[in-house]
């Protein structure tokens, strides 16, 4: 079966830290691709020790949007 996911890379000092939005699984890299191929492998790795994610794995992707605050 194949997924696709949304995923969020943020700089972190000298890494990047990957984070699968819809599953919560999160790894790091040195780079913006290793981040992702790290991160890849996490959620692999996840799907196969939980094989009941499918049941609660939606078709729909998320809705991605942005919000404004304005702090004093």
């Amino acid at each position: 079966m194949s997924y696709k996911f949304t995923i969020v890379i943020l700089q972190e000092d000298k890494f990047y830290v990957a984070r699968c939005v819809e599953l919560g699984v999160v790894s790091q890299g040195s780079t913006i691709e290793e981040a992702q191929a790290n991160l890849k492998e996490a959620i692999e790795l996840f799907l196969e020790d939980n094989p009941a994610a499918d049941s609660y794995l939606s078709a729909k992707a998320p809705f991605i949007t942005t919000l404004e605050v304005h702090h004093a």
